[in-house]
């Protein structure tokens, strides 16, 4: 697999020669038919192929023939996880199979006619399911506590269930380089423990991985991206809505630093990947008694 993700940078630049896809005939998956031709967009586009290719990579996420549930809420994240994917599919830089999938949780107001439309438009395989879990969370919930980690269990339970229904070996998650950063601050803050979110794990049953393969890449381009594709943003209106979330502060303090400061957030990802156990404090990760 790394000899033929070795070959994205000739692809991309036009040096090698493009797979013909079985699908149709166009050189592009039909997601980037009417994508910007400007070359602010192009690298863009190719940044993004080759942080995923990289992370793919460099965590051994990609077991040839195998097939991902890839999870796509509506939001920028998923789509633009979705798009890149195909991308290198596409270009077949990435040999497994893709199925887009939606969970519908019953949101007042989601608009459940947008996404199986825009994935039948453009030729994705995918799945629509719809569960009741605002109900639930909105019951076990009072007024103006945060939703996000009961919504989240039950979401990840029922995406697992689906991947097992539809013979996935992988659930692919949108999270991103903010998303893991913020992660780490808050569990230093409130947890007292150096962990974030992992780019590829297994689930507690040890029957799925959980994949991340934009962990790498910033939440200003997912946005760029998505707008430049015009993908239908639908925004998520249960936990979204709370002002004060815990999260959205160390997003604030983030986004301050990285002001302040530019190139804190890609400092501080590349420290998540270089750890030195002899200078922190943990005597399970380091013999100190031994010195």
């Amino acid at each position: 697999m790394t000899d033929v993700l070795d070959d994205i940078d000739d692809v991309l630049d036009g040096a090698a020669p493009q797979p013909e896809p079985e699908e149709a005939s166009e050189a592009t998956h039909p997601l980037f038919r009417n994508a910007p031709g400007s070359v602010a967009f192009k690298k863009l586009r190719k940044r993004l192929l080759r942080e995923v290719r990289e992370t793919l990579s460099t965590y051994g996420m990609v077991e040839e023939g195998a097939r991902w549930l890839v999870c796509v809420s509506g939001g920028k994240d998923s789509h633009g996880l979705l798009a890149v994917l195909l991308d290198l599919k596409w270009r077949g830089l990435l040999p497994v199979d893709l199925l887009a999938c939606n969970l519908d949780q019953a949101q007042p107001g989601f608009p459940a006619e947008i996404l199986p439309g825009y994935f039948e438009g453009h030729g994705i395989p995918h799945r629509i399911e719809r569960r009741d879990t605002y109900s639930v969370v909105t019951e076990k919930i009072a007024p103006g506590q945060t939703m996000c980690a009961l919504c989240s269990r039950l979401r990840r339970g029922h995406l697992y269930r689906i991947a097992r229904e539809e013979g996935c070996q992988a659930v692919v998650l949108g999270h991103h380089r903010e998303d893991a950063l913020e992660t780490f601050v808050m569990n230093m803050l409130n947890g007292g423990r150096l962990s974030s979110m992992p780019p590829k794990l297994k689930n507690d049953a040890g029957d799925l991985l959980v994949l991340r393969p934009l962990i790498r890449s910033a939440e200003a381009d997912l946005e760029r991206f998505a707008a430049g594709l015009e993908a239908p943003i639908i925004p998520c209106n249960l936990c979204g809505s709370q002002d004060g979330l815990e999260r959205q502060r160390v997003k604030d303090i983030l986004a301050e630093w990285e002001r302040e400061r530019p190139g804190t957030k890609a400092n501080m990802l590349r420290a998540l990947a270089h750890l030195r156990p002899s200078h922190l404090h943990d005597p399970t990760r380091f013999d100190f008694s031994a010195l």
